[in-house]
């Protein structure tokens, strides 16, 4: 496992040992140990979830909220996926700035997201299946978003936004200026 800072504080893509041979493939997708070891952050993940998705839904931006936020683990076990992760940290020196890393199924890249972020994702090929691992528990009450095309967010989704599909709720979502003020 190699750990690859981004230019947000806590947000790692991690790159896993993959071996290959004539069988197919192994690795191991995480280790806590190792994972503490080369971050130095101590995170205990208690929900594993999964989704499969068609081309051009887009998920997000999700987030739980106050004693309720999540840190995730998250990987493509199949197809491909633009990931993307916003700080919305009040206190944080990146406030307001975003990562954006495609996963496949065929780099094993993941991304963690601490909390405190605001984590989406693009579907780049039909059935695609999302996996992601948190550290606390979903809460309906606690959850909150960003409108995905926020324009102070600058996010280049690689799609046209005409080729989304999105939920009713994500259509709605705030932009960031306007995130505490609801």
């Amino acid at each position: 496992m190699k750990i690859e800072a981004t230019k947000l504080q806590d947000c790692y893509i991690i790159h896993d040992t993959v071996f290959e041979d004539s069988r197919g493939y192994f690795f191991e997708s995480f280790n806590q140990q190792t994972f503490e070891k080369l971050t130095g952050l101590n995170i205990s993940f208690v929900q594993d979830n999964q989704s499969k998705s068609s081309k051009g839904v887009l998920r997000g931006l999700h987030f739980q909220q106050g004693e309720n936020a999540q840190a995730k683990l998250v990987r493509v076990l199949k197809g491909k996926v633009l990931d993307v992760a916003v700080d919305i940290r009040p206190e944080s020196a990146t406030f307001g700035e975003h990562v954006a890393v495609e996963l496949t199924a065929e780099n094993h890249l993941q991304l963690f997201v601490p909390r405190g972020f605001a984590h989406g994702f693009l579907v780049l090929e039909d059935d695609t299946v999302f996996f992601y691992k948190c550290d606390n528990f979903y809460n309906k009450a606690s959850e909150g978003g960003l409108m995905f095309n926020d324009p102070d967010l600058s996010i280049d989704w690689l799609l046209k936004g005409d080729e989304f599909i999105l939920s009713d709720k994500d259509k709605t979502n705030p932009l960031l200026k306007n995130l505490n003020k609801q």
